[in-house]
C-alpha cells in the first residue's frame, strides 16, 4: 500500500541474538485518517461533550478497508464499528 510522505507509522523492530533484526511497519493510526478527511489539526479537547467535525459512513468504511490488517476485526463490518469508536472518541460525529 502506498504510504504518504510525513505520514506517522509505528513500527516495532524486533531484535535477535544474532544481532539481526525483523521490522514492522504498520498503517498510520485512525486517528491520523480522521483527522485529514475531517480536515482538522487535533481533536476535540471534550470528546463526547463538544463535536468538532464529521466524517461519512463512506470516509469510515475506506479508513477501514486501509488498516484491516492492523485492526482486530475479522470482516469490514465490524473493523467500521471500530473506527467510528475513535472518531466518537475525537469529537466527530459519523454522519450516514
Amino acid at each position: 500500500q502506498e504510504m504518504e510522505p510525513g505520514a506517522p507509522c509505528p513500527t516495532i523492530i524486533t531484535y535477535y541474538v544474532d544481532k539481526s533484526f525483523a521490522m514492522d511497519i504498520k498503517t498510520p493510526p485512525a486517528s491520523f485518517f480522521l483527522k485529514k478527511m475531517a480536515n482538522l489539526k487535533s481533536a476535540s479537547k471534550m470528546p463526547g461533550k463538544e463535536i468538532i467535525g464529521s466524517v461519512s459512513t463512506a470516509q469510515v468504511k475506506e479508513i477501514a478497508q486501509a488498516k484491516m490488517k492492523d485492526l482486530n476485526a475479522n470482516d469490514i463490518e465490524a473493523a467500521m464499528k471500530i473506527i467510528a469508536g475513535s472518531a466518537r472518541s475525537m469529537g466527530l460525529e459519523v454522519k450516514g
